[in-house]
């Protein structure tokens, strides 16, 4: 029951990470983008602007804001990751930027987002 609980919070967050991004100008170009090295939670881009964001959800940030749990290693990961993703798209030009969404949901009735340009 966990299990279903932690993918509906999951699933919730990136959905309102995506409409925050839209909300914002941004075009979502691709998700849950996977390599051997890692995996991208959202491609967003606008202008010749290519973001790398990591969603990171939570019920609540009583111990930790959702956006400190990504660290050294995750952000290493994510940076292969998006190396790969722009070999394989063949993106010759564009600015690059990696982003994280902190989404808090201790309110049921709207989630809390922190949007984190040029988080690393």
């Amino acid at each position: 029951m966990s299990e279903i609980k932690e993918l509906d919070v999951w699933h919730f967050g990136e959905e309102s990470a995506c409409r925050f991004l839209r909300k914002n100008g941004y075009k979502i170009i691709d998700r849950n983008y996977r390599t051997p090295q890692g995996e991208i939670d959202i491609v967003a881009g606008r202008k010749g602007i290519f973001l790398f964001v990591e969603v990171r959800t939570r019920s609540s940030n009583q111990f930790t804001e959702p956006w400190q749990t990504v660290g050294h290693r995750k952000q290493k990961t994510l940076r292969l990751a998006a190396k790969m993703y722009i070999r394989e798209k063949a993106i010759f030009d564009g600015e690059f930027r990696f982003d994280v969404i902190s989404i808090t949901l201790s309110d049921a009735v709207k989630p809390q987002i922190e949007w984190i340009q040029n988080a690393f």
